[in-house]
């Protein structure tokens, strides 16, 4: 008995132990002094990482992967975390290619998230400033989304270096934004959990300026959704009368939605695409689809476009005697980020500054920019001219927004403080979802500011797992400031499946050719080298 009893109070004596050493190490605390020394420190780690930053940049662009096919990028990344200490849960949220992955323990819970598809009929030659595609009418990485998980992964893994030798306490979580271009996940790893004790989210995504900001953004929301109209067919020229046309219903929806364009907000975005209409001439087709993008500046106008739709194409199916069916399948709420993370974030992009740009790489930025005929000066009124070499103002909420683009990060944004980092990987003054804005992507260009941009992401990994007030002030802002008045409402519910399907068949069409050109690191120190193209190429030889 006197045994047992010894083994319970020795038991209580070290689980004291324990907590009191695990309390310690939560509550160690660092001087400003300290704290520079090591962000000095990270600084010194990730840039030592540089040759990893490139290879991730190039190998990313080689996949050249659409959304929900990221196949062999999901693969590849999910490698490189695994040797490197993380955990990895494939397959979130019933998506084949989405995973999270996790090292360490205990709070604070940070997320770092980076999206990683490309764009239709946009492979280019990098550093070539004319049309070069790799794979004729293939995909490309035209937004640039290769650049993103190095930002993210090499400054996880510095971080982690410095939490294993300082014994520091808290959980990294790395993830992908799997087809962001589709707007088809981040609201899907809402839903299911995957965010819910996270204390904060860092989101990067390619620029050509290195920033960050708070408050209202100025982008719109938007739902995704595609209208399926089931007719009969019948012979176009024997018995055409014998038919229901469903690709009438298709057009007779979209006469109707551009007659109600006139009666919208001037921050309206809509845009839709005919993905099937019908087979042959001959045939009257009995089925059709048309795809639909109603993008507004509040959640309350996104939901008025969206019911407005279905009221049209409800009135198109009746028209033409057809069925109409509708599916969502991306969404994302307009956007509103963290001030006191893009404070911090901001401190650090200082700290760091632009990327030291060479000759080559402002000749192949004014090259670019002649080729895409780019503004004089951007939307903010800031000069267009080969490379960005100085950090704007950090800025907060738009006094008003005509609307723009989306980004499913909004989702998360609305539900845990998050920020975006916008790091210098792409030249300014291009299109945008254009094969030339893949010119740039792996190229120094890319691999410079990707690098800047990890360092930047490192620094203010360091500040939240050091800093416990920063935490604090972040929630205190969601709380207090963002969602004060404004709850998030997700338009999907727990029925809408993830929209997996989409890409599949062009994907499969290009990917045998693509795999001819994936990079191999081990035989050519860049994408570049591995191409023959000679940096930077401005003109047709």
């Amino acid at each position: 008995m006197s045994k047992y009893l010894f083994s319970i109070k020795t038991f209580f004596v070290l689980a004291i132990i324990l907590l009191c050493s695990m309390q310690t190490m939560a509550q160690k605390k660092y001087t400003e002094k300290d704290l520079a020394a090591l962000k000095q420190t990270l600084m010194q780690t990730v840039a030592g990482k540089s040759k990893d930053v490139q290879v991730m940049v190039d190998q990313i662009f080689s996949f050249a992967e659409l959304g929900f096919q990221e196949v062999e990028t999901s693969k590849y990344i999910t490698s490189v975390l695994t040797k490197n200490g993380f955990t990895v849960e494939n397959g979130i949220a019933n998506i084949p290619t989405a995973w999270m992955a996790k090292w360490g323990s205990g709070s604070p819970v940070i997320a770092l998230g980076s999206d990683v598809d490309c764009i239709p009929k946009a492979s280019q030659k990098p550093g070539v400033a004319y049309k070069a595609p790799i794979v004729e009418g293939a995909p490309g990485h035209g937004e640039g989304h290769n650049s993103g998980q190095a930002v993210i992964i090499y400054a996880a893994i510095a971080m982690k270096e410095l939490m294993e030798r300082e014994k520091l306490p808290g959980t990294i979580l790395i993830w992908p934004g799997i087809a962001e271009e589709l707007v088809g996940t981040k609201a899907w790893y809402v839903r299911d959990g995957y965010f819910k004790d996270v204390d904060a989210c860092i989101f990067t995504h390619v620029s050509g300026d290195f920033n960050s900001s708070y408050g209202d953004n100025g982008g719109n929301g938007l739902v995704s959704v595609r209208f399926d109209f089931e007719g009969e067919a019948a012979h176009a020229a024997g018995q055409p009368w014998r038919a229901k046309s469903a690709l009438d219903a298709v057009e007779l929806m979209n006469v109707g939605w551009n007659f109600k364009r006139e009666h919208l907000k001037p921050t309206n975005r809509s845009h839709y695409v005919i993905v099937d209409g019908g087979d042959q001439p001959n045939v009257v087709p009995s089925k059709a689809s048309v795809w639909y993008y109603f993008r507004e500046r509040t959640y309350e106008d996104i939901k008025m476009n969206y019911e407005s739709g279905i009221k049209i194409a409800e009135g198109a199916a009746m028209m033409t005697n057809t069925k109409m069916t509708h599916q969502m399948l991306g969404t994302a709420w307009p956007g509103h980020f963290n001030k006191p993370l893009a404070e911090a974030m901001y401190a650090n992009i200082k700290k760091v500054g632009m990327p030291t740009w060479d000759e080559k790489d402002i000749a192949l930025a004014k090259g670019v920019q002649a080729l895409v005929e780019a503004p004089k000066k951007d939307q903010q009124g800031n000069p267009i001219d080969g490379l960005n070499s100085t950090i704007d103002t950090l800025k907060g909420s738009v006094a008003f927004s005509w609307g723009g683009g989306s980004d499913d990060i909004a989702d998360i944004s609305w539900n845990l403080p998050t920020i975006v980092l916008r790091f210098p990987a792409n030249i300014p003054g291009t299109k945008g979802h254009h094969w030339a804005d893949a010119i740039a992507m792996a190229t120094p260009i890319a691999h410079k500011g990707s690098l800047v941009g990890a360092e930047a992401t490192a620094m203010t990994l360091l500040d939240l797992f050091t800093k416990p007030s920063l935490v604090v002030d972040a929630k205190k802002y969601f709380k207090e400031v963002q969602t004060k008045e404004t709850q998030y409402i997700p338009f999907i519910t727990k029925n809408d499946p993830p929209a997996i399907h989409l890409n599949k068949e062009i994907q499969g069409a290009y990917r045998s050719q693509l795999e001819k050109f994936y990079y191999d690191p081990s035989k050519f120190g860049t994408y570049l080298e591995q191409l023959g193209v000679t940096y930077p190429t401005i003109k047709k030889p």
